[in-house]
């Protein structure tokens, strides 16, 4: 089994030139394989089915291989199987149909209502640079807008009057959104010194200092001096203030299909990260309060 290892990379090396880094994956993960075969006493690469190779994924997983490990390693089996066929020493490929077990997606990090308060409270003065950067980061917990989405606005899309804002969000897609009270309040300031800012002829909502429409990058770069200015813990970045709009107002309304909505997410899947986060909100308040909580944890201590 480990002369065919070695014939294979070979094979990876000269014929299809495939990089150092990779052939050191492609050789960890199936010696990985052929001494868990050798412990089981399959003694061939074509002795080795389909439940075998489950088996296999079951038990690196049990031992804490991650997700993306155990894709990588059923890659490498199915390319090696399929150049085993080839050359005449397997007749099919057991690795085809198996599949690793998902990736749990990482919750998205927010900020708490205190620290939301905290950011969005300090007054700007007459400065258009603060007062413009009040009026974004309001705009950002207000409607739950994207980076990409906020600084795409145009003037023209923002209806003051009423409240509104059209946004085009992915795919091409118009949603409109209302503006909240704060965020309307602190949006009014801006455009009365936009004009500061603004070349002649920029439609953008946003400005630079140059009176061009600001890049994502200095959205980005102005949002974490704020927060640093703020005192906040951590790394203030754009998507932060959309998972808080969407965890708070969830937190509020309970209504998981207004927030896909507000959201723009085509698949209510997508938004659903979101009740986890409230679980995890709504245990700790379990872990802290209930009384049978905390009777566990004091006999625990004990």
């Amino acid at each position: 089994m480990n002369a065919a290892i070695t014939a294979f990379v070979t094979h990876l090396r000269h014929e299809r030139r495939v990089s150092p880094h990779t052939l050191d994956n492609y050789r960890r993960d199936l010696d990985a394989a052929a001494s868990w075969c050798d412990e089981r006493g399959i003694a061939d690469w074509a002795d080795l089915d389909v439940h075998g190779v489950r088996s296999l994924v079951a038990a690196r997983h049990r031992k804490g291989a991650a997700p993306s490990s155990l894709a990588r390693l059923l890659s490498s089996l199915r390319t090696f199987y399929n150049w085993l066929i080839r050359e005449g020493a397997a007749g099919a490929n057991p690795a085809a149909d198996v599949r690793a077990p998902k990736r749990r997606r990482p919750l998205p990090k927010t900020l708490d209502v205190d620290e939301v308060s905290q950011l969005l409270d300090a007054d700007p003065g007459q400065d258009p640079v603060a007062v413009r950067d009040r009026a974004i980061l309001e705009l950002f917990y207000s409607s739950g807008l994207r980076l990409a989405e906020l600084v795409g606005l145009d003037e023209a899309d923002l209806d003051l009057p009423s409240r509104e804002i059209t946004v085009l969000g992915k795919g091409n897609k118009q949603r409109r959104l209302p503006v909240g009270a704060k965020a309307a309040a602190a949006l009014k300031r801006w455009l009365a010194l936009r004009a500061d800012l603004a070349g002649p002829d920029e439609p953008a909502l946003f400005v630079s200092n140059r009176g061009t429409r600001l890049a994502r990058g200095s959205v980005a770069a102005r949002l974490k001096r704020r927060a640093a200015e703020a005192g906040l813990p951590g790394r203030l970045h754009p998507h932060k203030l959309r998972h808080s709009f969407a965890t708070h107002l969830l937190e509020s309304s309970g209504d998981l299909r207004a927030v896909q909505e507000l959201l723009g997410h085509a698949d209510i899947g997508t938004t659903q990260i979101y009740t986890h986060l409230d679980f995890q909100r709504l245990a700790k308040v379990y872990d802290e309060a209930h009384p049978r909580a905390r009777r566990r944890d004091e006999e625990d201590s004990g």
